[in-house]
């Protein structure tokens, strides 16, 4: 059993990579990047969690509330197709310093465009990304002393819908909502099912 949790683990970086080469190739074979600009992005939603401790829900609770505010970076490859890097910050250092936990789930997300008017666009696009987990399950107290911990990760499998405008300083806003779904595997614990949807915002900070 040992041996597959590792197999799981290890097949799992592997999941990611191939997936992603898949999805992106678009991009890729699209030419050379236009542009590239900054920006924030802020998340709220609900998950179904069988596996983590989710700190705002008591023990025995699978899932909960979950936000986090990430940095995010776009290769504009056309005025209709981007590449977005995501990168949390919030939360992995909210959970490290105050819960001794990790959660941490960087995500690309290509996103194609279709113009509405001059100033506004529908985003969709696919999602790929790695759940990162270290920390007690969902089962714990939030008063333990010392808590049982275990490594987990995972592929998150995601997809967004939002719309895109531009105000008088001609940076693109987004507000949108984004499914997701992530296995999560441990050798400690039984295969996690991370399940969930989430608001977000994007506030761009450069043209």
């Amino acid at each position: 059993m040992e041996r597959l949790k590792s197999a799981q683990i290890t097949n799992t970086g592997k999941f990611v990579l191939v997936l992603g080469i898949l999805v992106f190739t678009a991009p890729a074979r699209s030419g050379g990047v236009e542009y590239v600009s900054l920006g924030i992005n802020v998340m709220l939603g609900v998950r179904y969690d069988d596996l983590r401790m989710c700190v705002a829900t008591p023990a025995g609770v699978k899932g909960g509330p979950v936000a986090d505010i990430m940095l995010d970076t776009r290769l504009h490859f056309t005025e209709d197709l981007s590449l977005c890097f995501k990168l949390p910050v919030m939360r992995p250092i909210l959970f490290g310093l105050k819960f001794d936990m990790l959660q941490f789930e960087p995500e690309i997300i290509v996103e194609y465009r279709s113009r509405i008017n001059d100033n506004v666009d529908l985003v969709l696009g696919p999602g790929i990304g790695l759940s990162l987990h270290y920390g007690p399950d969902y089962t714990t107290p939030d008063d333990a002393a010392d808590p049982e911990r275990f490594f987990a990760a995972g592929p998150i499998i995601s997809g967004l819908a939002g719309i895109g405008f531009r105000g008088s300083s001609g940076r693109e806003h987004i507000i949108g909502v984004r499914p997701f779904y992530t296995p999560l595997f441990s050798d400690a614990r039984p295969t996690g099912t991370v399940l969930g949807a989430a608001i977000e915002g994007h506030i761009g900070l450069s043209d």
